[in-house]
């Protein structure tokens, strides 16, 4: 009996004191907040990556839109007026050259357009990486720029 009592001691004494087990637990952890901080740089550095390619995309387009001036009045009056009648489709044109389309496309354009200015707004859409994971819906960024004509 007092064999059986002496294992039974030994065998309690190992259970309660085995780390096995223990280093899959961290390296779990570890590669958790490791995913975490991989999805806040790749992502974090897409989101930024958009947002330029969308504020250069409109800055472009501003530009695009601002060199079709009204001929007459340039003719007549030496003075330098912008179309602005047709600004949305001329910047909806750059960005379709550009890569734009679908619902980008058409929510890009003109959100101001005198004779002396335009003002343009780019949607991009785009899909995070690594967030994409846990968080499947696309993101939007926006770009805008103004332009003038150039009169000197």
């Amino acid at each position: 009996m007092t064999g059986v009592m002496t294992s039974l001691m030994r065998l309690l004494a190992r259970l309660r004191h085995d780390d096995r087990g223990s280093g899959a637990a961290a390296v779990i952890i570890f590669a958790v907040v490791f995913m975490g901080l991989a999805a806040f740089v790749i992502d974090g550095g897409l989101s930024i990556s958009q947002r330029e390619r969308a504020a250069d995309i409109a800055e472009q387009a501003a530009r695009y839109a601002a060199e079709d001036v009204d001929s007459g009045a340039l003719r007549k009056g030496g003075t330098v007026n912008i179309n602005d009648a047709d600004c949305t489709a001329r910047v909806r044109q750059f960005a379709q050259q550009s890569g734009l389309s679908g619902a980008d496309l058409a929510a890009s354009g003109c959100t101001a357009a005198t004779a002396q200015q335009v003002q343009i707004t780019i949607q991009l859409t785009y899909r995070p990486v690594l967030t994409g994971l846990f968080y499947d819906a696309p993101l939007q960024v926006h770009g805008t720029a103004k332009a003038e004509p150039l009169t000197g």
